[in-house]
C-alpha cells in the first residue's frame, strides 16, 4: 500500500468535523470570549511526553500540563498562584524549561516576562533559571537577576544544556548583551560571549556562535561572523548578506546554513550559505511578500519547504523529494481548506507532533506514530466552536491611488453587498492581520456583518521597505491605504456603502476616530477599543515614562517630532469633525494607551456635542483580560452595530 493511500486510510473521516446542519445556531459572545484550551503545545525528544501550557477556564492563570502517552496520565505543574507560563522548551527527555509570562489580550495569549523557569516531568526540582527573586525575611534570594532572558538554543547531543541570551534593565543605557551556557537541570551558569548593546546571535550545532547582528548608532543593522570555529569576528562578506540575515538553521557539518536574506530592504529571501566558500544558493522567494520562516524536517533536520504568511498563508518545498515534503502534502490534502504546520519530532523520527488550522479553526493538534501508522487527536483549542458554523476569510489585493499594490482579508458570509466594518489592526508598524482564527472578525461576521482587514503600509510580511513606507503616515498614508480599500470593497459590491463602520483596538483605535475625519460621509459609526487618540499626548507621555534611547529614535523616526504636524491628525484634537456616533471602551489599568487618552476622547467629544458611548472596566489593561468583560464588549459593540449600520436602518 503507497504512502499517501496508508495516510488517507489513517486520517479518514473520524478525526474529520462531520459536516453541520445549515440552520446551526451562531456561536454566542461568551463562546467567542472563552480561553482555548491549550496556548501551546511541544514533543519531549524521547517522544513520551507532549507539555502543554493550559489556561484555567477563567483565565487568570496558565499552567503547564505534561501528558504521557504511555499511560494517559497527565501531571500538571504550577509556576505560581495567578502565573502564566509560555515558550515551552525540552532540553532532556524528562526536563523542560518555561517562561514566565504576562497574558497580553490584544495577542491573544502569554507573552514571555524574560523569566525562566526548570522542571522534571514530575514536577520535582522545580527551580528558577533567571529571573528576580526576592529578599524575604532577611534571607537573600536565589537569583537577583535584573535582565530578560530567553533561550536562544538548546545543545541536544549534551542533555540538558542550553544557551540563554540576557540582556540587563539596569545597566546603562546600551546594555550589553550576554550568552550564557547553562545546565538547566542544575541551574549553573557560565557566560560564552558578550557583546555591546543590542546584539543577535546564531549558533552552530556545537553551541558556538558564528553569525552575529548587532546595531550602530543610528540603529543600522552590522553583520559579524566566525568562518571558523574559534575565529575571532570578522565583517560578513557581502556575498553572504548584503543588509540583514535572519532566521538561520546550521547543519550537521557546522558550516552550512540556511538563512533568511534581505540586501537591501525588499522582502526577505530564502538562502543555502556556505561559509568557508562565502557563497550562496537562493533556494526560494517572492518579490511581493517575505519568506515568514523554515520547515525543518525532523528531529533538528534540514528545511524541506518555506513558508509564506502576508497574504493567504502558502508552502513551497524546497526539497520536494524528502520523505517530511511528502507527508506534509499528504496532511494537507486530508485537511482541505486549512493548514499543516510540523510543531515538532521525537528524536528517533517517529513521532509527528502536527496542527491544523484556518481562517476558522484556531488550531487542532495530532500525534502521528509513524511506526504504528496511527494518528490520535491531542486537542482542540476551542472545541465548543465548530468551524462550519463560522464565517470563511478570503485574501484581497488592490492597487492604491498612488500605485502600491496592498493585501488585506475580506470576511463575509454568502455575497455582498454587506453591512461592513473596517477593521484596522494595531501597531502600526511591523504588525499585520493574517489569514487566521479571529475572535473579534469572526464574532462580527457570525452576526452578518462583513469585516474588512487591510494591511497597509507599516505592516510586516512584505520588507522594511513596506514597513518604512509608513513611517510618518499615522494619518496620511496609512489612512489613505485603508481608504481606497474601503472604495475598492465598495466598487466590488462587497460593501453597502451606505451601512459601513470602522472599529479597531490600540492603533487600530486611533483609526477608528480618525477615518470619519478624513472621509466625511463615508461611515455611519465608529469603535475605538484601547485607542491612542492624542499623538502629541502621547509622545510627552512616553518620554516621562523612560524609553530607552534606541526606542525614542524608533518614534522619532517612525511617527516624527513635529508637534503641530502630529496635533493635525489627532482625533481628541479635531473631535468637531467627527460627525458619526461613537462607542470608546478602555480600561483603568492601561499602560500603553494611557488612560488620559480616553479620558481626552471623551471629553472632546463631549464638548463637541457628540458625546460618546462608553464602556470602561477598571482593572482592565490594554486589552480586556477577563472572559466575561470581553463578552460584555462583544454585546455592545453588536448593538451599537446593529442601531447604526443593522437591519432597518437606512
Amino acid at each position: 500500500m503507497g504512502f499517501k493511500r496508508i495516510l488517507l486510510r489513517l486520517l479518514a473521516l473520524p478525526i474529520l468535523l462531520a459536516a453541520t446542519s445549515a440552520t446551526a445556531q451562531a456561536p454566542s459572545a461568551e463562546d467567542f470570549a472563552r480561553r482555548p484550551g491549550a496556548w501551546e503545545l511541544s514533543l519531549s525528544p524521547s517522544g513520551q511526553y507532549i507539555a502543554m501550557a493550559v489556561p484555567t477556564p477563567d483565565g487568570m492563570e496558565t499552567r503547564l500540563e505534561i501528558l504521557d502517552l504511555a499511560t494517559g496520565k497527565s501531571q500538571i505543574l504550577r509556576f505560581g498562584s495567578q502565573q502564566h507560563v509560555s515558550n515551552i522548551t525540552w532540553t532532556a527527555d524528562e526536563q523542560v524549561v518555561v517562561a514566565r509570562a504576562a497574558l497580553e489580550p490584544l495577542l491573544a495569549r502569554p507573552r514571555t516576562r524574560g523569566e525562566l523557569y526548570t522542571s522534571d516531568v514530575k514536577g520535582q526540582n522545580q527551580d528558577v533559571l533567571f529571573g528576580y527573586v526576592p529578599e524575604r525575611n532577611g534571607k537573600r534570594g536565589k537569583r537577583n537577576d535584573h535582565g530578560w532572558a530567553s533561550v536562544e538554543d538548546v545543545l541536544y547531543d549534551e542533555p540538558g544544556m542550553a544557551l540563554v541570551n540576557f540582556y540587563c534593565w539596569d545597566c546603562g543605557e546600551e546594555p550589553d548583551t550576554v550568552i550564557f551556557r547553562v545546565d538547566t537541570r542544575t541551574g549553573e551558569r557560565r557566560e560564552v560571549e558578550r557583546t555591546r548593546g543590542r546584539a543577535a546571535f546564531y549558533f552552530d550545532r556545537t553551541g558556538e556562535a558564528r553569525l552575529r547582528t548587532t546595531w550602530d548608532d543610528s540603529d543600522e543593522p552590522i553583520q559579524s561572523y566566525r568562518r571558523n570555529k574559534g575565529d575571532a569576528w570578522a565583517p560578513l562578506p557581502k556575498s553572504i548578506a548584503g543588509r540583514l540575515i535572519y532566521g538561520v538553521h546550521f547543519d550537521r557539518d557546522n558550516n552550512t546554513l540556511y538563512a533568511l536574506v534581505a540586501d537591501a530592504k525588499e522582502p526577505a529571501q530564502a538562502y543555502r550559505i556556505d561559509l568557508q566558500a562565502g557563497t550562496r544558493t537562493k533556494l526560494a522567494g517572492n518579490p511581493d511578500e517575505a519568506v515568514s520562516g523554515w520547515m525543518p524536517g525532523g528531529f533538528d533536520g534540514q528545511p524541506f519547504a518555506v513558508s509564506y504568511s502576508a497574504s493567504k498563508p502558502s508552502i513551497e518545498y524546497i526539497n520536494p523529494q524528502s520523505e517530511w515534503a511528502q507527508l506534509h502534502a499528504s496532511l494537507l490534502k486530508l485537511f482541505p481548506g486549512e493548514m499543516v504546520s510540523f510543531d515538532s519530532f521525537s528524536r528517533d523520527g517517529n513521532k509527528v507532533l502536527f496542527s491544523v488550522w484556518s481562517d476558522r479553526n484556531s488550531g487542532s493538534y495530532y500525534l502521528y506514530d509513524r511506526t504504528a501508522r496511527k494518528v490520535r487527536k491531542i486537542v482542540d483549542y476551542r472545541p465548543w466552536l465548530n468551524p462550519d458554523t463560522l464565517v470563511q476569510t478570503r485574501p484581497i489585493e488592490y492597487t492604491t491611488r498612488d500605485g502600491q499594490k496592498v493585501f488585506g482579508f475580506y470576511t463575509a458570509r454568502g455575497t455582498g453587498p454587506h453591512s461592513m466594518v473596517v477593521m484596522a489592526h494595531g501597531g502600526p508598524f511591523g504588525v499585520s492581520d493574517s489569514w487566521s482564527y479571529d475572535g473579534e472578525v469572526q464574532f462580527l461576521a457570525s452576526h452578518g456583518y462583513a469585516v474588512l482587514q487591510i494591511n497597509y503600509r507599516g505592516s510586516s510580511g512584505r520588507g522594511e521597505g513596506f514597513v518604512e513606507a509608513g513611517w510618518k503616515g499615522w494619518g496620511t498614508t496609512i489612512q489613505n491605504d485603508i481608504t481606497d480599500g474601503v472604495r475598492w470593497a465598495i466598487a466590488n459590491h462587497l460593501a453597502d456603502p451606505d451601512r459601513i463602520c470602522t472599529f479597531g483596538a490600540s492603533f487600530g483605535g486611533y483609526t477608528a476616530l480618525e477615518q470619519p475625519i478624513l472621509n466625511p460621509g463615508m461611515y455611519k459609526c465608529a469603535i475605538g477599543y484601547v485607542g491612542v487618540y492624542d499623538l502629541p499626548l502621547m509622545r510627552n507621555t512616553d518620554r516621562n515614562m523612560g524609553q530607552s534611547k534606541s526606542t525614542q529614535r524608533f518614534f522619532d523616526r517612525s511617527l516624527g517630532t513635529d508637534t503641530a504636524a502630529l496635533a493635525s491628525v489627532s482625533p481628541a484634537l479635531h473631535a468637531a469633525d467627527i460627525r458619526v456616533p461613537v462607542m470608546l471602551s478602555h480600561g483603568g489599568d492601561d499602560r500603553t494607551a494611557d488612560l488620559n487618552q480616553y479620558k481626552a476622547m471623551v471629553a472632546a467629544l463631549k464638548a463637541a456635542g457628540n458625546p460618546a458611548e462608553v464602556f470602561f472596566v477598571p482593572g482592565e489593561g490594554h486589552g480586556f483580560y477577563k472572559p466575561e468583560n470581553r463578552a460584555e464588549l462583544f454585546r455592545r459593540m453588536e448593538a451599537f452595530l446593529s442601531r447604526h449600520i443593522g437591519p432597518g436602518t437606512r
